[in-house]
Parts: structure tokens; sequence; C-alpha cells
């Protein structure tokens, strides 16, 4: 099932892989025009972000101010409209997709390519580069459920958990986290404004089993697309076995509201500071029961599709709470129960030039 291009313009995430992908184009067509459109797009972002910039230049000891060109969001959405687009393909949507989950960030304020692509001006201009994107045979899976037969684990998603453990694990994470929201409100002020910062995401419990489907010779997508990475240039990607039972499927905010809603646990003092300068929202604020959860499902499996319309923005639940998608990866699935895996089949990855290849044996 394709995904639809009204759902890639929904959240900034969608919104990001668009414009990163319009101006990947622009930088490989290697024209005066098209680097020109690209650079008019920077420099809007540049003043989305700073409300202006002053370049200092020093030449031969002088030191003269450099005032940058001027350039606003319909300066931008002009830029973007002249941009020539190549047709997708796997690796243009791919190194896409790579950028704006590489752009999520739940610590700070939206970055000027985030607050430019929430514009109005630029919205209109990413819809042509939404259809083009979604009617791409490379993007069909992106709205796709859990892939039972393709699954694979990388280190930085943890090594699992040991059979056998997990009504514990759940109760300690509930624990632990109940400790922290008690800390947070006993130690940190109410102002949302105050510069404090803490646990910002609202995964599952780290021990839990977690994978994602491989993408035919360019290995598994967790090698690609991690939020808040550390840069690793190295993995080694085990197969698990999946008997996916009953896997809830996140394809989009609703979905989110609702386990938030049928599942609540209070985390307004822990997460306050840190949703605030995402979203600018000053409230109550939930993520879902981990523990609650596993009881009625096996496996919670976030889509490509699900992570771009949800992801980095405020989520309401009902008239009193909101929540944020935080933390999670594209095609993303954390397992209760139902993996084993099969550490005979590991295959060994290598990043260069911010590509993966795979490791002869």
């Amino acid at each position: 099932m394709s995904v639809d291009a009204d759902v890639l313009l929904a959240g900034p995430r969608g919104r990001r892989l668009c414009l990163e992908y319009a101006v990947a184009c622009a930088f490989r067509a290697e024209t005066a025009q098209s680097r020109a459109a690209a650079d008019t797009v920077w420099w809007a972002a540049g003043a989305c972000e700073t409300n202006g910039t002053t370049i200092v230049l020093r030449s031969s000891g002088d030191r003269t101010r450099y005032e940058p060109p001027i350039a606003s969001p319909t300066d931008a959405a002009a830029a973007l409209d002249a941009i020539d687009l190549a047709a997708p393909t796997s690796a243009t949507l791919r190194e896409a997709l790579a950028a704006s989950v590489q752009a999520a960030m739940y610590w700070q304020e939206p970055d000027g390519r985030d607050l430019l692509c929430a514009t109005d001006d630029v919205q209109s201009a990413l819809r042509r580069i939404a259809v083009l994107i979604a009617g791409s045979a490379a993007a069909e899976w992106w709205s796709d459920g859990v892939a039972g037969e393709d699954q694979w684990s990388v280190p930085w998603q943890g090594a699992g958990r040991p059979a056998g453990d997990l009504e514990a694990a759940l109760r300690s994470w509930r624990e632990a986290t109940a400790a922290d929201e008690a800390r947070a409100a006993a130690e940190r002020p109410s102002d949302p404004t105050a510069r404090w910062s803490g646990q910002w995401w609202s995964i599952p419990p780290a021990s839990l089993v977690r994978t994602t489907r491989a993408l035919a010779g360019d290995g598994p997508a967790g090698l690609w697309f991690v939020e808040d990475s550390f840069g690793e240039d190295a993995a080694a990607a085990t197969p698990v076995d999946v008997y996916p039972a009953r896997v809830l499927e996140v394809c989009g905010p609703e979905d989110w509201a609702r386990l938030c809603a049928q599942h609540p646990l209070d985390v307004t003092a822990s997460r306050r500071h840190d949703w605030f300068r995402v979203t600018g929202r000053d409230g109550r604020w939930v993520m879902p029961d981990w523990a609650a959860v596993a009881a009625e499902t096996d496996a919670v499996h976030l889509s490509v599709a699900g992570y771009l319309s949800t992801a980095t923005r405020l989520i309401q639940v009902d008239g009193d709470r909101a929540a944020v998608l935080a933390g999670w990866n594209p095609d993303e699935t954390f397992w209760f129960r139902g993996t084993s895996a099969r550490p005979a089949g590991e295959q060994r990855w290598r990043r260069e030039n911010d590509v993966w290849e795979r490791v002869a044996d």
C-alpha cells in the first residue's frame, strides 16, 4: 500500500523529507540555477532560525561586515518550484529519509529548516514534491506493517532481553519511570521555559528486542535511520525470527493518541521542558504505559508513514493531555514476546562516506 502525499505533509519529519529530497535534486543537477535555488532555501532557513545573520569576514587584517542575502519563506517556495525533480529511487529516498531522521530533536527548538517547512508558502511548494515521492514505487513499503519474515537487530538497538524476564523488565521500567517523574516534580521548576532537560523519549524499555526490516541489499533499515545517532561507522546486524501473533501498528498520530489515551502514564514533570521546546505547548503530558500495553499485544511497530506524520509534533490526546512520539525510528518494532535470534546469520557492515556497505565474511 503506497503512502499518501497528505501523510508526508502532515508532520515535521515528512515535510523535512520533501525539502531534503528537493535540495538534493538541486545539488545533483549541478547547474547555476539549481545551486542558486538551494542557496535561497539555505538562507531562508537560516533567517527562520536566527532572525537574521551577520557574518564577519577577515581579509588582510581588515574586518569587513558582510550582510548575507535576505530570503523569505516566499522566496524559498519559489526556489523549490524552480528545482527540476529527478524520479525517486530507493537510494535517493533513503538519503532524504535519513536526513530527516537525523534532524529530529526533542531537547531543543526546531531548527531553521523545520521552521521553514512549517510556513504556509513552503508547505504549498512541498506538495509537488510530496506527490512525486508518494507515487514512487520506492516508497510503497512506507505504509506497510511489520515484515514478519525479514527482521534484523543492530547493536545500538540493544542486545535484546533474555528469555523469560519480560515481566521483571517491564516492572523495573515502570518503577524507574515513576521515580524519575517524582524527582522531576520535586526538583524542577514548573515553568516550561526553564533551561532544564532530562528524559525526552517515549519508547518502550530499552532492554526489549528491537528490529527493522532489511532494505534489499542495503542491510537493515536500522543502520540508516537513527534518531540522535552517535555516528557509529561499524555494526554487526543479527537476523531475528519473529512470530507476530498480535502486533499493534502505529500508522499515524491518531494511533499514537489512542494508545496514550488507553494506557496513559503521566510524565508531565520529567518531559515538560523538553517537549515544550519541540512543540511550544505547556500542559499535561502522557506517554504509553508499556507494562499495560504488553498485556494486550506482542509487539508495537511504527511504520515509516507513521513516523513521518507523527514524530516531533504535538499529539493531542484529549482536552487536557498531549503526547509526543519521541526516540522511535522508522519501521522500528519493539517486541514484548515472540522472537528468537539467529547469531549464525550475523552480518558485518561498515559506513564509508555516509553509505553502509556489507563487509565480506
